[in-house]
């Protein structure tokens, strides 16, 4: 029973890749500046519909799935349980990152310009698999004498924030666009734990039949927005929709994006998307422990007048041999930093499609590519590697099938469709789609829906 809540656990509690291979430079669509501020479009305005313009959510593990624990078959729950452990490594993580556009407006200034802004809220969460821990927790020292157990695998770092954007695509001349987008971050909620320090190591005792030292521990957990002045946690949700406009805990970042046509068919783009931080000043609460502590046990008296707690003794000691520190102290909290690359080949029937000034604008029916996607994290960075597919059935109907290895995968299949109905827009675009018909068996899903209003 022990594994099997520690398993429930590890799901419930450690909340996938922000990749959006499918969406980038696709169709013409106003989400897709969001990835990269200097890919081009057609359009001479554009606005979403509000809470239906762009939805994008995304789960994924990279080292375990339900199945590996909930599958029906004859082998016992302790020993699948034993296995997946075995199987992890420190590297392992599982994450979580969701979206909902509240606001995206675009507006043509010129031939070389455009203009667009909005406001989103997102969720974007992080937790490591601390291996050594769990092992510990699971298995028991006993099995374990003479190792050291780590927490530096403890890592985690989970953010509840709203973001205003204004961004600027501006064509230099007919091969080279450049783009920019500066963001004004307002943080609802932070929790992060990293670059922690510390083992817990069990040896043959000389006084008693174990010793058990907790050394060089350096612990730091650090939140924002989840407890207010009077110690109390904030728990009701309307507290941190509030705090994601302009009211919480305010940072700035910017994008920066290049697009660059080799010729008339070979197109080079690029982008470095949220480059920027947090200054976490409201309702911050912090803890640190910091120590070592040696424990042999006790010898125990038996001595019916004696009033003695000998449990009592031994957490006095531990507090002060490793005692937490808590603080109010003001800390900056650094955004996940990602890059994408692309390389895209057009070929196919040329037609021409209505651009924002009523000329017409030729285009290729056909394009292949590759796409590199990395975000930067704490503990590691993460990287997608893409190969996709588009085409162009007609000026108001396009399809994307993009084929991807990441950490989660070796064969994810995504696919995405944009049709427009007059000035209305329609998208929607799948991640992972073999994985559809057994989600328990799937190491990551992701979506993204959305409504514009576009006109060329």
């Amino acid at each position: 029973m022990k594994k099997l809540l520690l398993v429930i656990g590890l799901f419930a509690t450690t909340i996938i890749s922000q990749n959006k291979q499918v969406l980038y430079d696709f169709a013409d669509l106003p989400q897709s500046l969001l990835l990269n501020p200097a890919l081009e479009n057609k359009n001479k305005f554009h606005v979403g519909i509000p809470l239906l313009s762009g939805f994008s959510t995304q789960i994924g593990s990279s080292g375990v799935v339900l199945t590996d624990v909930f599958s029906v078959d004859n082998q016992n729950i302790n020993d699948k349980v034993s296995q997946v452990l075995n199987s992890l490594t420190a590297d392992d993580f599982m994450m979580l990152n969701t979206q909902v556009e509240l606001l995206n407006i675009g507006y043509r200034l010129n031939e070389k310009t455009y203009l667009s802004a909005g406001f989103y809220q997102e969720i974007d969460a992080i937790g490591y698999f601390p291996k050594d821990l769990l092992v510990l927790f699971s298995e028991g020292n006993d099995a374990f004498l003479d190792r050291s157990f780590s927490a530096s695998q403890i890592g985690y770092k989970f953010d509840v924030l709203g973001v205003l954007h204004a961004g600027i695509t501006r064509k230099i001349d007919e091969k080279l666009t450049l783009g920019g987008r500066f963001k004004i971050y307002s943080s609802a909620l932070n929790l992060e734990s990293f670059n922690n320090t510390g083992t817990f190591t069990t040896v043959q005792g000389t006084n008693n039949l174990f010793t058990h030292y907790i050394s060089n521990v350096n612990l730091e957990e650090r939140s924002a927005g989840f407890i207010d002045s009077n110690d109390e946690v904030f728990d009701d949700p309307n507290d941190y929709l509030k705090r994601t406009f302009l009211s919480g805990n305010l940072g700035i970042g910017f994008d920066v994006g290049v697009n660059y046509h080799i010729n008339k068919q070979l197109q080079f783009s690029a982008s470095l998307i949220d480059i920027g931080f947090v200054n976490h000043k409201k309702n911050v609460k912090n803890y640190k422990e910091e120590g070592s502590f040696v424990y042999e046990g006790f010898e125990y008296e038996f001595d019916a007048n004696s009033n003695r707690d000998f449990w009592e003794e031994i957490n006095d000691r531990f507090n002060e041999e490793l005692p937490t520190i808590e603080n109010e102290d003001s800390y900056i909290s650094w955004r996940p930093t990602k890059m994408n690359m692309a390389l895209k080949y057009s070929f196919g029937e040329r037609r021409s499609a209505i651009c924002y000034d009523n000329s017409y604008q030729d285009f290729y029916t056909d394009a292949v590519g590759a796409q590199l996607f990395s975000v930067f994290r704490p503990l590691s960075t993460n990287l997608a590697l893409s190969a996709f597919y588009q085409k162009s059935f007609s000026r108001k109907v396009h399809a994307k099938v993009t084929y991807t290895i990441d950490d989660f995968s070796y064969s994810n299949i995504g696919a995405g469709l944009s049709m427009q109905l007059g000035k209305v827009n329609f998208y929607g675009m799948f991640d992972n789609i073999l994985s559809y018909g057994n989600l328990s068996s799937a190491n990551s899903v992701s979506l993204q829906l959305g409504i514009n209003f576009i006109m060329n």
